[in-house]
C-alpha cells in the first residue's frame, strides 16, 4: 500500500507543472479548478505562464463573455482561441478531445456548473494520453462559479478581488490540493505590473463577502461582465 502510494507521488513529481504566481505549482497531465468571483483573471494569470495557443470554451448561450480590455492586461488576447458550443455536453467533449490531442498547453473551460467525477476522470484520462503522445503540459483548467465544487479535480482554487483604495488587491484562496491544505494569500501587482503574493500565508479562511458577478480591476475595467458582451 504504501509502495503503491510513493510510486503514485512520484508519478506526479515527474510530470511538467504549471506555475503559479512564483510558488505554487499545478501537475500537468490533469484537470484542475479555480472558482470564485475573480475566477477568469485566475485563468489568465496561468494562460500568461504558457506559450503558444490557449484553447478557451464558453458556452454560447451564456450572457458572460470576456472584456478584452481587461485581458490584454493580463497576456496578449491574440493568444486565445475561443471556442462556444451550443449544447452544455458539448463543452466537456471539446475539452476531452482537445486535451487528448496535445496540441496546446492549456485548455480552459469556463463552465456554467461544476462538472461531476465521471466527466472529470475522463479528462484525467484525456490530458494523460496527449501529454504521453505529444508531450508538453496538457493542463485542463475548470472555471466555474461560486465555491466551485467538481468532483476528482487536482486541485481547486478561489480568486476574489481585494481592491484598495490605491491599488489592484486579490485574495487567493486553495481549497483542495494533493500536496496542501486549504490557505490563504493576498495578491497584488508588483512594479513590473504583474501579480505576486504579498506578505506571508493569512491562514486557512477563504475569501468571504464578495458577490459573484463582473470582477473590475482598479481602473475600472472588467474581465468579464455578466450581461453586455464586448464590441
Amino acid at each position: 500500500m504504501e509502495l503503491t502510494k510513493l510510486t503514485r507521488q512520484s508519478h506526479r513529481q515527474d510530470r511538467p507543472g504549471l506555475p503559479l504566481l512564483g510558488r505554487f505549482r499545478l501537475a500537468g497531465a490533469r484537470a484542475h479548478e479555480i472558482c470564485g468571483p475573480a475566477r477568469r483573471r485566475l485563468a489568465l494569470w496561468l494562460a500568461a505562464e504558457t506559450t503558444g495557443p490557449v484553447i478557451w470554451i464558453r458556452p454560447a448561450w451564456h450572457p458572460d463573455r470576456l472584456h478584452m480590455a481587461g485581458v490584454h492586461a493580463e497576456i496578449d488576447p491574440g493568444r486565445l482561441i475561443l471556442v462556444e458550443p451550443d449544447r452544455p455536453e458539448d463543452m466537456l467533449w471539446t475539452m476531452e478531445e482537445t486535451l487528448r490531442a496535445g496540441v496546446v498547453p492549456l485548455v480552459v473551460a469556463d463552465l456554467p456548473d461544476p462538472p461531476g467525477l465521471t466527466p472529470v476522470r475522463r479528462l484525467h484520462l484525456a490530458a494523460e494520453a496527449g501529454v504521453t503522445a505529444q508531450g508538453g503540459l496538457g493542463l485542463g483548467l475548470i472555471v466555474t462559479p461560486g465555491d466551485g465544487g467538481a468532483a476528482g479535480v487536482e486541485s481547486r482554487w478561489r480568486l476574489d478581488p481585494a481592491h484598495g483604495a490605491d491599488r489592484d488587491g486579490w485574495r487567493l484562496a486553495r481549497l483542495r490540493a494533493r500536496d496542501g491544505g486549504p490557505a490563504t494569500w493576498n495578491v497584488a501587482r508588483g512594479a513590473d505590473g504583474r501579480a505576486r503574493l504579498v506578505g506571508g500565508l493569512l491562514g486557512n479562511l477563504v475569501g468571504q463577502g464578495a458577490a459573484d458577478g463582473a470582477e473590475r480591476d482598479g481602473q475600472g475595467g472588467q474581465i468579464a461582465h455578466p450581461t453586455v458582451a464586448p464590441a
